[in-house]
């Protein structure tokens, strides 16, 4: 019977010592709009954590404690890193924090933004400035053909 108990603590210590959250080793370039992410979601990390302090810390819920320690941790890192990054120079450059409109060789048209790792999305059409995409295209211009995936596309527009 006290193996039984002594697994069961094995199980709720397991699932309280969560595994950091990895932080790049890329900079951590962030544009405005990824910055004030940055500062929202380590704002909740503080909340979320403050709250596990408040309902008792460990003591009352393991794995919410180690949850919100182990964000405030990741965001107070990567907000202390965050080097904010506006695009400078020739507008028709891809340069980070810029919207790139590609032409693939079917006709087919996609745009994306080139981002931080922490802001980037492809589904809302925003992709990690260390992302294949993006480095295929990063100070190309517009007119300019790239290998992307193993096909040629041709940049069309950069704003």
């Amino acid at each position: 019977m006290a193996v039984a108990f002594t697994r069961e603590e094995d199980y709720e210590a397991q699932a309280a010592d969560l595994p950091d959250r990895p932080v790049s080793a890329h900079p951590n370039l962030v544009t405005a709009s990824g910055l004030s992410a940055i500062d929202a979601a380590l704002a909740a990390a503080r909340t979320a954590h403050a709250a596990a302090q408040a309902e008792g810390g460990v003591a009352a819920d393991r794995t919410a404690m180690a949850r919100a320690t182990r964000d405030l941790r990741y965001w107070s890192t990567r907000r202390g890193t965050a080097q904010l990054t506006e695009p400078e120079g020739d507008p028709d450059k891809v340069l980070f924090g810029r919207t790139v409109e590609i032409e693939r060789e079917d006709g087919r048209r996609q745009a994306f933004r080139i981002v931080g790792e922490d802001e980037a999305d492809p589904k809302a059409g925003s992709v990690s400035y260390v992302s294949p995409l993006a480095r295929a295209v990063l100070g190309k211009a517009t007119g300019d053909l790239v290998m992307v995936n193993g096909a040629e596309v041709e940049i069309v527009a950069v704003r």
